[in-house]
């Protein structure tokens, strides 16, 4: 009962230097565990949210733009692809669904896409799930001037069934590129967690057909979002496609698309987790020099222990357990860290991209990095530890002049 006794005395003695340092782990624990959970779950999710697409066909570019506009409505069309290709690919047997998006208006920053009938019950989430209406709304009708939003523009805009709004040409807001047209909101998307909650939906004549778009271009659209019968299907239209034709692009599969840009950047992700690792090695740091420092003041106290008869190891213990105990101490307002930082994360992703991040998702780094503190805390103990091992017990009784 010695050891536990003397850890908690000396923490008790030293206060201060142990809730400051205490906390230098929590940020450094925090920071870890969520640098590491933002990097995972970026990587899955993004890679997870093609709606239940396969393919994206758009016109001759990079693949990534494709995806990145039609999928996540974040980058601008690479060009247009004519109707006619459209129902090329729409015909093709390899094909089981050609959904055509036309894409270039914006309300108040949220962009507008124009779309078919059928995209709730074709855009899938997760285990088959479709998209969904709020109670009390309905889908737009084709050819109609009429508008469902998604559910975060929607709470951003304070839009609501039965409100009218006018459009502005381009993907960027402009007041002074307002459309005459004005369009009707008819229904509320529940959220679906993906890019589609900061979109408005309208008919695809609908955004085709709006002033200021370019009559010899009105029924070209911006992309098609695919579904195909089997994997092989997708190597023969890429075949078709990308090596034998020369006028568009056909994105496939998109996961592996988004994958690349996760690639492109993972320098990214290994400059946040070293830097990340380097607090945590400041806050042992910090652990060493503050047990260390304190050493010349209790050589007395040890030497007054080892004379009632504590051992050299126990004496040993004792130091390299109240380092790791420090980081004990620092683990709950860590997790506080956590929590907090990939909260405000979660938070800035969802709004530029849609895609949502789990904060309380459950990961094998929210064990082993606070473990791995905890150690590390301990290890830098060792040091100040010997010198309490070699503290000489009649040095230490002998009087101060």
């Amino acid at each position: 009962m010695i050891l536990p006794l003397l850890i908690r005395r000396s923490l008790r003695q030293h206060a201060l230097s142990t809730s400051v340092t205490a906390l230098t782990v929590a940020l450094a624990v925090g920071l870890l565990m969520s640098v590491w959970m933002v990097k995972k779950q970026s990587h899955d999710t993004f890679t997870g949210q093609a709606g239940g697409w396969d393919a994206v066909l758009g016109a001759r570019g990079s693949k990534l733009q494709l995806v990145l506009n039609a999928i996540f409505h974040l980058e601008a069309s690479p060009g247009n692809v004519s109707w006619d290709d459209y129902l090329t690919l729409q015909s093709n047997r390899a094909v089981s669904t050609a959904l055509p998006l036309a894409i270039g208006d914006n309300y108040r920053g949220f962009r507008l896409v124009g779309t078919l009938t059928n995209l709730p019950s074709v855009a899938e989430f997760g285990r088959s799930r479709h998209l969904e209406l709020e109670t009390g709304g309905r889908w737009f009708e084709d050819g109609y001037r009429e508008a469902v939003v998604g559910s975060f523009a929607a709470r951003k805009l304070g839009l609501k069934p039965g409100d009218e709004f006018h459009p502005y040409h381009g993907l960027n807001f402009d007041a002074r590129n307002e459309h005459t047209e004005k369009y009707l909101v008819v229904g509320i998307a529940r959220p679906s967690n993906t890019p589609m909650d900061r979109v408005i939906w309208i008919p695809l004549a609908g955004l085709q057909n709006m002033s200021g778009h370019d009559p010899s271009t009105v029924s070209d659209i911006s992309a098609v979002l695919v579904k195909l019968r089997s994997p092989i299907a997708g190597q023969q239209l890429d075949v078709l496609y990308n090596r034998q034709g020369n006028r568009l692009t056909f994105a496939w599969p998109i996961a592996r698309e988004v994958a690349y840009l996760f690639d492109r950047f993972g320098w990214v992700d290994r400059i946040l987790t070293l830097i990340a690792w380097l607090v945590a090695l400041v806050a042992a740091g910090s652990i060493l020099a503050s047990i260390y420092n304190s050493m010349s003041a209790r050589r007395r106290e040890l030497a007054i222990l080892r004379a009632l008869g504590a051992r050299r190891s126990t004496v040993f213990s004792a130091i390299v357990a109240e380092a790791a105990a420090v980081a004990l101490i620092g683990l709950l307002p860590g997790y506080a860290f956590y929590f907090g930082i990939i909260g405000t994360a979660s938070a800035i992703i969802r709004a530029q991209t849609g895609v949502v991040l789990d904060p309380l998702a459950l990961d094998p780094v929210l064990l082993w990095a606070p473990a791995a503190l905890v150690g590390l805390s301990g290890l830098a103990g060792v040091v100040p530890a010997v010198k309490a091992y070699q503290v000489d017990v009649s040095g230490g009784l002998a009087p101060e002049s």
